[in-house]
């Protein structure tokens, strides 16, 4: 009986924690609900910057590395390949809907060393700033060829400049300006 009664503890507790982490994914959701809709992307893309194989990290509340956006489908980790063109950035995420960032939005680029839960050597994350429906976001990559996707986002977005990249200590390649 001892046996049963303590799986029973367990299976209880297990269920508990399972709908407290539900609660709390839906109140997130439920607070950023204000937060502007991504776009898809058009049928034009223009001429092809590179496309970067990779993991999708996540998208945060700008500047603040550890605030995950958990809404309209940038809410999970995923192999992605990011894609940029002229037009601006594409973010497939399996699953999910294309996401869509166009060129002139994008503010920042830089490196980042964490962002919630994934931490990396030094500099190890690319970050991308950009303008969600008029609300400031970061999303973070861990690509195979960062040097790479930091040159071709700086090729569309000229207007990002250097400074520190949330979640790096060091001065990042470019990233928006703090006022």
């Amino acid at each position: 009986m001892d046996k049963q009664l303590s799986a029973a503890l367990v299976l209880l507790f297990l269920v508990v924690v399972l709908a407290l982490m539900v609660l709390g994914w839906r109140a997130r959701k439920r607070r950023q609900s204000a937060l502007g809709e991504p776009q898809h992307p058009p049928a034009d893309l223009g001429v092809s910057a590179g496309d970067f194989p990779g993991l999708y990290v996540a998208t945060t509340i700008a500047g603040e590395p550890l605030n995950r956006v958990a809404v309209r489908g940038l809410g999970f980790r995923a192999r992605t390949t990011v894609s940029v063109s002229t037009a601006g950035v594409v973010l497939p995420v399996a699953g999910q809907v294309d996401t869509f960032i166009p060129a002139g939005d994008v503010t920042a680029v830089g490196r980042a060393s964490w962002a919630i839960d994934r931490v990396v050597e030094p500099d190890g994350l690319v970050f991308v700033g950009w303008n969600l429906g008029g609300d400031a976001v970061d999303s973070y990559f861990r690509v195979e060829d960062a040097d790479g996707l930091l040159a071709a986002l700086a090729s569309i977005a000229p207007a990002a400049h250097a400074s520190v990249a949330p979640g790096s200590t060091e001065p990042a390649s470019t990233e928006r300006d703090s006022t």
